[in-house]
């Protein structure tokens, strides 16, 4: 269940924020190409380095089915509302709901199972849970202290000691101004964390960053009276005056920590936290815009590569970690969830809001060589990976690794040449 709610969730954020970002800024096919393209990556890719390194390993028929079926018909869905060219408001929120259905239907299912993940602490020893269908074990990870194992000449460890210092006084030195504007401005919950100028802080800036955030819907420069009368003061000038004179009066009252963690903190932090992925998602396109200008590239390309290489280039990583460690079935679990997250969540979240914006009209979409190819290589990965694990008996074979990841090189080559063609 935490897979497709809250893990989904801190995975997919940056994604959703990229897509609301984009297809709000009137750049759909970006937000298309970067969601299918991510989609493809995880889908044929992931899959087929966990196959490669772990193969073969049996999976669970019924999560497995079950989500693959759930991915493949949001990804019809979504293909076939594409190629009509426009989407109404009841199609964008059908996406939505159908992920809500996606988690219900998960949930309803895990009811019935009895076997309950546990992580043990202990040495190198991790116990985990049921995972479509395979049974607890321990995973032993060797990990190697880089204190010298005796093949190792004493200068050269010495070197490469000094090196590994110099770059962690330049990482610590870049993180010092944003480690202080993230405190400034993302309250912390835990009291042993608790710091009066911090909270302070965060009393004046966080209001006056959500209506930075809110600029679309209210103006920042919108006049009212504010204790003069006939006076007539912008909007955010009486936000920040309002709560400099909160934050001021917190600073002389409270001078102790809370005893334990307030909610409305917890709730507050959530909140920022989410403008500030939100910012940087934007600001992440921006920079993609320009690259393309300079470099010109269009940036249905960037999309389909930058854009969703470094959304997903942490699954691919992690997934063949845990493979490594002697879990293919749990790396597999985490291929699917994820993308339809990002799918039906993330971009079904973008038209919404765009869809509402035209309310009553449909929204329309433009057609492109370039997002029809994505949908069709996640499709085909998707129904081939139904198709052969289920004909080897829900067994996952090596060589339908080599097959997707085949399928991903020939798909970027392809799109490759149709950016070029198109350009």
């Amino acid at each position: 269940m935490g897979a497709v709610t809250l893990l989904a969730l801190g995975n997919g954020a940056p994604d959703v924020f990229a897509s609301v970002a984009a297809v709000g800024a009137g750049n759909a096919r970006t937000g298309f190409g970067a969601i299918l393209s991510a989609g493809t990556f995880v889908s044929a890719l992931v899959v087929g380095f966990v196959a490669i390194y772990a193969a073969p390993f049996a999976v669970s028929p019924a999560p497995f089915v079950r989500d693959v079926l759930f991915y493949l018909t949001a990804a019809l869905f979504l293909f076939y509302v594409y190629l009509s060219a426009e989407i109404f408001l009841w199609q964008a929120i059908g996406f939505v709901a159908f992920y809500l259905f996606f988690v219900g239907f998960v949930f309803w299912m895990d009811l019935g199972l009895d076997n309950v993940g546990k992580l043990k602490r202990g040495g190198s020893e991790v116990v985990v849970g049921d995972v479509y269908g395979v049974e607890d074990r321990k995973v032993s990870i060797e990990i190697d202290s880089g204190s010298g194992s005796g093949f190792v000449e004493f200068d050269k460890q010495r070197t490469g000691f000094g090196i590994r210092r110099a770059f962690d006084k330049i990482s610590k030195t870049w993180e010092v101004p944003v480690s202080i504007m993230l405190k400034l401005t993302i309250p912390q919950s835990s009291p042993s964390e608790w710091n009066r100028f911090y909270r302070s802080a965060n009393i004046a800036l966080c209001p006056i960053l959500l209506l930075y955030s809110c600029k679309s819907f209210v103006p920042l420069n919108h006049s009212i009276v504010f204790l003069l009368p006939n006076v007539h003061f912008p909007l955010w000038l009486v936000i920040l005056f309002a709560s400099s004179s909160f934050s001021l009066v917190h600073y002389v009252l409270e001078k102790n920590p809370p005893k334990t963690e307030q909610m409305p903190v917890v709730l507050i932090g959530f909140i920022m936290s989410v403008f500030w992925i939100s910012t940087m998602a934007g600001e992440l396109l921006n920079c993609l815009a320009a690259l393309g200008s300079l470099l010109e590239v269009p940036p249905s390309l960037l999309g389909l590569t930058v854009l969703a290489w470094g959304n997903s280039v942490g699954d691919l990583v992690a997934d063949v970690a845990v493979a490594k460690a002697g879990q293919p079935a749990m790396a597999m679990a985490g291929c699917f969830a994820g993308p339809m997250f990002n799918m039906l969540f993330g971009l079904g979240t973008a038209l919404v809001i765009q869809t509402a914006n035209v309310y009553p009209e449909a929204y329309e979409l433009q057609f492109h060589v370039s997002i029809v190819v994505a949908f069709v290589f996640l499709i085909l990965s998707l129904m081939g990976s139904l198709l052969v694990v289920t004909w080897c008996r829900f067994h996952v074979p090596r060589f339908w690794g080599f097959c997707l990841v085949g399928l991903y090189v020939f798909f970027i080559a392809l799109s490759l040449i149709i950016a070029k063609l198109q350009f």
